[in-house]
Formats: structure tokens, sequence, C-alpha cells
């Protein structure tokens, strides 16, 4: 492929007896692979009996290649969210922030949600996470995705960085700066990119970064950890990025990140002070491992921090709305869901655990979306039959993957059943694809209209 003069020569400098060998790879095609959802499946046992080839990526356990002929997007699995498409080298990053059930987490820069959903099921749908993005069409695939992989304890919001750090001062235990930049190690994957490529733009990325670091450091908790990549070789966007970091934040320490699978250290040569420490960042480059380029640092805050002292949520939907929800329950579901719901007009929603109040700014989507309550009766919503699992519904209807209904389904159109049980779960394989309701021996189909296949 054609890479920018610039850029090559920039990469030559840098690199020297290795830029033959970095250059090279531009001669093969892109790396392919999935990340497998354990919030729905055991990555390992599925692995093995998936309808794709898939091998291992070492530095993600719950990462897999996929060969160029497959086609996992284009599967019924990929829409009951067992796994998420992503670029592996990308797969490591959430991987360095590792959040726990519990904890409080930001992911500052989330669209299109791959980091945001693995942040998701690492905390197994405990806690409080929040996915910000601040671009309004970006910000609707990363609802979608929240929606597909199941995750119930993220809130997705539209907002800028200064918006959310004047509302939440020291109020997260982990925030991830997946940052905007100029994209130099997604050449191979997105040609286009190349061509925005220019030594202007790059410092241009650099002086946006800093300024989305400083609302991520007023974000952060005393102890709280903070992880910062981009998918970009330059110096000025990575290694020199963190030197401003911790000369403007005398209190942050940097963490090391485990070199496995091919992670390499940072460069403290590439800085301006020669930082020694830079060295506890890690590289991915693709002529080291098989992905394309990204760089990761890893940060802890020493200084005391007040305790954050804003509003929480509070419950707001009309005892009647509720009501009709609990009746749904009761009828069509063996499990029942505790928590504060609220309404946004006629929907109703179930916040995460600790959620604070977001009054006044741009929420897209708040925790899990339950449904709508609709001429006295209530519909549940298409997320609330991604996060259940089929023991804990009354009636399930379960399509083989191979079959010519889940298709016609997925396109929706209604079944023949003969049947006359009211809501019921519509499951691909056995997992969660969409809600039915069987009236008069039809399936009434309920599967979404902008996820249909087309």
């Amino acid at each position: 492929m054609r890479l920018p003069d610039a850029f090559v020569a920039k990469m030559k400098t840098l690199l020297h007896k290795e830029a033959a060998e970095f250059f090279a790879v531009y001669e093969n095609g892109k790396t392919n692979g999935l990340r497998a959802n354990p919030l729905k499946i055991n990555p390992d046992s599925w692995a093995k009996t998936a309808p794709f080839s898939l091998t291992p990526v070492p530095f993600c356990p719950t990462g897999f290649y996929y060969g160029p002929s497959e086609q996992p997007g284009k599967h019924p699995y990929h829409a009951a969210g067992l796994y998420y498409i992503q670029e592996p080298s990308a797969m490591a990053v959430a991987e360095a922030l590792r959040p726990a059930p519990g904890e409080t987490v930001l992911d500052l820069c989330a669209a299109p949600g791959g980091k945001t959903t693995q942040l998701g099921a690492m905390m197994e749908n405990k806690g409080l996470l929040v996915a910000n993005e601040i671009h309004p069409k970006r910000v609707k695939a990363l609802a979608e995705n929240v929606e597909r992989l199941g995750l119930t304890n993220t809130v997705v919001v539209n907002e800028t960085p200064e918006a959310l750090a004047e509302r939440f001062p020291g109020f997260f235990d982990k925030i991830l700066v997946d940052a905007p930049c100029s994209g130099e190690g997604m050449f191979r994957k997105e040609q286009e990119a190349a061509s925005f490529w220019s030594q202007a733009y790059v410092e241009e990325c650099a002086a946006r970064q800093r300024r989305i670091l400083q609302s991520a450091y007023a974000m952060l908790k005393e102890g709280g950890i903070l992880v910062y990549s981009t998918c970009t070789f330059s110096p000025e966007e990575n290694e020199q990025t963190i030197e401003w970091l911790l000369e403007t934040y005398d209190d942050l320490q940097m963490m090391p990140i485990a070199k496995t699978g091919g992670l390499e250290p940072g460069r403290p040569e590439w800085t301006k002070t020669n930082r020694a420490e830079l060295e506890l960042a890690a590289r991915l480059w693709p002529h080291r491992i098989k992905g394309e380029g990204h760089f990761i640092a890893k940060l802890q805050k020493q200084r005391p921090t007040p305790l954050w002292n804003g509003r929480w949520a509070k419950a707001n939907a009309p005892k009647a709305a509720v009501q009709l929800y609990r009746q749904f329950e009761q009828a069509s579901l063996r499990t029942e869901r505790h928590g504060t719901i609220v309404s946004f007009g006629s929907h109703l929603a179930m916040l995460p655990e600790r959620c604070p109040d977001w009054s006044g700014l741009k929420v897209v989507r708040a925790g899990l979306h339950l449904g709508e309550v609709k001429k006295e009766r209530f519909e549940p919503n298409h997320a609330l039959a991604l996060t259940l699992k089929t023991d804990e519904v009354n009636h399930v209807l379960d399509l083989s993957s191979t079959s010519r209904e889940i298709t016609q389904y997925w396109r929706g159109e209604t079944l023949p059943t003969g049947g006359d049980r009211g809501w019921l779960l519509v499951a691909v394989d056995g997992y969660p694809f969409a809600w039915g309701k069987e009236v008069k021996g039809t399936v009434k189909n309920f599967y979404p209209k902008g996820l249909r296949l087309l």
C-alpha cells in the first residue's frame, strides 16, 4: 500500500535498522480478530465448538484470531452478542486496566464500544461503567454494542470531557482514555486514514489528547488508575504525551504493563527528557505481534482527592408503570430484577448500582432499558432479552443457527408455531436472540427494525 512520504521518512529515522522489517508488514493483509463475551459464554469451551476456525490471541484471554475467509459478522451468534469483532491489538488496552466487579469506571472516548464491552464483561455487570462519546453519530453505535453484548451496569453519555470533569471530580476508581489520534497504527486496516495524515495533524492530535487527559485526571480518585492508549506510532502522541502528563501532575506514578505475547516497552529515548519510567508503557508493533499498532500507558494518582459530594440518582418512574413491568415479569420471567427504576417518557430503565444523578447531561442509555408502557400494557425492550438466559424465561422458542427460521426472524418475519403462549424469548442454539409474542398460532416479530438482516 502507498504510505505518506513524510511518514515513511519519520519511521525510518525512529526505527533505524528495524525500519525494513516494519515496512514489510504493509505488503501483507490486516489481521482479523474477535473477542468472546464471557457474560454469555465460556470463551475457551465456546472457541472449540464455534462455527469459525479460531486461534488464541496471546495477550487477551478472551481474544481469538479468525481467518480472512471467515465472516463472523454475518452469523446470528454476532447478533446475539456472543462476541465482538475487534482488531486484536486493541484488546490489550482493557487488559491493562482490568477493572474489578463493583468498581466505578469511566471509558472517556468510548465509541464504537469494543473496549467498553470488554470492561463491562470484566466487571461482571457489577458496579458502574460510564461510556462517553462526544460525537453524536458514533455514540449510537456505542449504545447498540452495549445492548448487544448484554451490559446492564453501563450508562452511555454524549458529553465533552470538560463537562463530565466539572460534574464528577474525584469520582472514578479507574479511567480509560483511548484517545482520538492520528491513526498511524491503523493504516493497514483503514487505508483512507493514511490520506489524512500529516505531521501537523499529529501535533493537533497531541494537543487534543492533553486536554482530554486534564479532564481525566480531575475525575480520578486518590489511588485511582488511568490507562491511556492510542492506535498510533507517533512519539508526540505517545511517550511525549505521557511525559507531559507526568511533568504536569507530579503525583502521577507510572505502573508496569506486562510485556506478554509480543508487547514491547515504551521508548524513553523518544521523549524530550529521556524519562526512564516510560519503559513501563507498552508498544504493540505489527512486525512483532499479529495485529496493528498500539501504545498503552498505565498510571496511578497518588494525591489526596476530596470525596465526590454530588447527588445520587433516585427512582422517578410512575408507580403504575412499574406495576405494569412487574406484572410482565411475573407472567413471563422466572427472575426478578431489583434496582432503581427511572422513566424517560414512556420508557423504563433500571440504573446500575450507586449511580449518580445525570440531570442536565446528555444520557443516551441509562443502565438496562426494560421496555415501554404502551396503552396500559408493558412491551419489553430488545436489550432486556439480550441480558437473560433461557432458563430465566417461562417460554422459549429455540431455533438452530443453521435453520431457515432464524434467518426469517432476523429479517423481521413472523413464524408459525401453532401456540398461544404470549411473550416468549426467541433463542439461537440456546442463546437469547430477541422477543417474540405468540398469538393464535403465530409468533409476532419484535426484532428491532434498525437491526434486521437486509
